[in-house]
């Protein structure tokens, strides 16, 4: 059953992709892994007896080499959370790696609390700029509310 038809479906005028994960997470907790593709459950229980390897060679080696060992949840992240937030995450870690080449005992002071800090300005930022796009607010020069609908449009327009 559909509340809103096309709401939150690719290719609706307001997709949310992320509802796909949630929505298969919760089918998966239902009807169990025989819902899964074809040889799915063997690759999940491959990939996390890989990242437990992993971290248990990232925490045997000496720490000079260990900072050459990925850490396997964080290269995870960005296939859960998306490409905006880890575009965000790589970011901060430039800001970070130049704020420690600066200064770096202010960096590692502060470091923790100016992240923290621009990561809940942009999560509450997120309720002002769907109210202004919902509203249909006359935007500044600056800065544009358009639904995905529109910004296809757009995109085909630039791409002739």
């Amino acid at each position: 059953m559909i509340a809103f038809d096309g709401l939150g479906h690719s290719g609706s005028e307001y997709p949310a992709p992320n509802a796909y994960v949630y929505r298969d997470m919760a089918m998966l907790g239902v009807e169990g892994i025989s819902n899964l593709p074809k040889n799915c459950f063997l690759l999940s229980c491959v990939f996390f007896s890989a990242a437990i390897l992993i971290n248990l060679i990232k925490d045997t080696v000496d720490k000079k080499r260990a900072q050459f060992i990925p850490i396997p949840m964080a290269m995870a992240i960005p296939f859960y959370l998306g490409p905006f937030f880890t575009i965000d995450m790589c970011v901060g870690s430039l800001i970070m790696f130049a704020w420690r080449r600066i200064n770096k005992a202010k960096a590692d002071a502060f470091g923790t609390a100016g992240a923290s800090g621009l990561i809940c300005g942009e999560g509450i930022w997120t309720l002002p700029s769907s109210i202004l796009a919902i509203s249909g607010a006359k935007q500044p020069i600056c800065m544009k509310f358009l639904s995905w609908a529109t910004n296809a449009n757009i995109d085909k327009f630039l791409e002739s």
